[in-house]
């Protein structure tokens, strides 16, 4: 998972959501984005399971892998607060990805 990977797949999984017919966007985007947030919250920690799919992707670690998606060059210092408040929210934009595929699936 990725700050740039997420949101595409976000929208993805929120269209999918609506074309099965999920009762409602409400349970089925707390869960996938839960989800998502986990994922994205164990690579931002750099947790050890992360570390050999970051560096598949080319990336020094889970927070550079995060940002940077093994595809872009930005450079930030790795635990500055500029870095944490730009991933919180980046993390707080994953339910509206959600919803906006759903919306887009509905119509």
């Amino acid at each position: 998972m990725s700050f740039l990977i997420d949101p595409p797949l976000l929208v993805a999984s929120g269209a999918a959501c609506a074309r099965a017919d999920v009762p409602g966007p409400g349970l089925a985007c707390a869960a996938t984005t839960g989800v998502f947030w986990a994922a994205g919250a164990a690579f931002y920690a750099d947790r050890p399971w992360t570390r050999p799919v970051s560096r598949r992707f080319g990336s020094r670690d889970g927070r550079d892998f995060m940002i940077n998606s093994g595809v872009l060059d930005i450079g930030f210092r790795p635990k500055s607060a500029l870095t944490h408040l730009a991933a919180a929210a980046a993390f707080a934009t994953y339910p509206l990805w959600f919803l906006a595929g759903w919306m887009l699936a509905r119509g």
